[in-house]
C-alpha cells in the first residue's frame, strides 16, 4: 500500500497488529495483515457500489507493529499508541489484526480522541466472558473489558450467533444493542449516524462457507454480500476507526477468507463520509 499523496481529498492509514497470544482453539492470526495485503493486489480499485477509487484516496500503511516478544500488555500499549499516531494524520484509521484482543487497544485510543464514540462490532462470538479458562483478558472476553472500561451503552453487537451462558443476559440488558441480523433499529442508527463510530469486522461474523481461514469458526453465520450491504449503509456515518480480525491464512490455503477481508476493507476504506454524500 502506498504512502499518502499530497493533495489527495480523504486520507486513511492502515498498520497490523499481529497479535496471536490469547486463541482459544487455532492459532494462525498473527499471518492476517500480510495475507490480506497480499490478497488485496488481486481486486480493483474502484468500488462500483460506491463509485469510488483507492486511487483517489491519500492510502498510506504504517507496516506491521512488532508484537510476538512482548507480553499482552505491552503488545496493547503499542497497539494504542499506533492507533493514536494513525488517527492524528488521517481521517479514518484502518487497522489489520491479528487476534480480536486488538480492538481493545485500538478503542483506547479512540475513546481518548474521541470520548462520544461508540463501538460497533460485528462477530460470530459474543466475547463478553469476564474471563476464559482462568484468563482475564483474551479474545473470548476483550468486548467485556472495553464494556467495562468504557460503557456497555456505548456497544452495539451485529452477528453474533455464539456465547457462553451468562454472555447472552450481558448482551440483551447491558449492550446498546444485540442482534444476530446485520441490521439495527432507526432509532440506534440515529444515534449512532451522530457519533465517531470504531468498527470491528471478525472475519468470522462471515459464514465458515466464505471465510473458513480463522481460528473460531462458527457455522450459520452471514454470507459475503450481506456483510458488504450492511456495510455500504454505513455511508455517511463518521467511522474514525475500524479493523478486520482473526484472519489465519494457514488455515485456508486457497486464499479466499484473505480476499474476502481484503474486499471488505476496500469498502470500509471508501466509504463516505457525511460531507462527501453528495460531491
Amino acid at each position: 500500500m502506498d504512502s499518502p499523496r499530497e493533495g489527495a481529498g480523504s486520507q486513511a492509514t492502515v498498520f497490523g497488529a499481529p497479535l496471536d497470544a490469547t486463541q482459544s482453539f487455532r492459532f494462525g492470526a498473527a499471518a492476517g495483515p500480510r495475507a490480506v495485503r497480499e490478497m488485496s493486489a488481486s481486486l480493483e480499485t474502484y468500488s462500483p457500489v460506491l463509485d469510488r477509487d483507492i486511487d483517489d484516496v491519500a492510502l498510506g500503511d504504517l507496516g506491521d507493529l512488532t508484537l510476538e516478544r512482548l507480553a499482552l500488555p505491552a503488545a496493547l500499549e503499542a497497539i494504542e499508541h499506533a492507533t493514536a499516531r494513525a488517527a492524528s494524520v488521517a481521517d479514518r484509521v484502518l487497522m489489520l489484526g491479528g487476534e480480536h484482543t486488538v480492538t481493545l487497544a485500538g478503542y483506547r485510543a479512540i475513546k481518548r480522541l474521541y470520548p462520544d464514540a461508540a463501538l460497533v462490532s460485528l462477530d460470530a462470538h459474543l466475547d463478553l466472558r469476564e474471563e476464559y479458562e482462568g484468563q482475564a483478558l483474551t479474545h473470548a472476553s476483550w468486548l467485556y473489558h472495553a464494556g467495562v472500561e468504557h460503557g456497555f451503552e456505548d456497544i452495539v453487537q451485529l452477528g453474533v450467533r455464539s456465547g457462553a451462558r451468562e454472555e447472552w443476559p450481558r448482551a440483551r440488558e447491558a449492550c446498546r444493542f444485540s442482534s444476530r441480523e446485520l441490521t439495527m433499529p432507526d432509532e440506534v442508527r440515529g444515534e449512532l449516524s451522530e457519533r465517531p463510530l470504531y468498527l470491528t469486522i471478525d472475519i468470522d461474523v462471515l459464514d465458515p462457507a466464505a471465510a473458513p481461514g480463522t481460528g473460531c469458526p462458527e457455522p450459520g453465520g452471514a454470507t459475503f454480500t450481506e456483510v458488504e450491504r450492511f456495510l455500504h449503509s454505513l455511508a455517511g456515518t463518521r467511522v474514525v476507526a475500524a479493523d478486520l480480525v482473526e484472519v489465519s491464512p494457514s488455515l485456508d490455503p486457497s486464499g479466499a477468507t484473505a480476499v474476502a477481508a481484503a474486499k471488505l476493507l476496500r469498502e470500509v476504506v471508501l466509504l463516505p463520509k457525511s460531507t462527501e454524500m453528495h460531491q
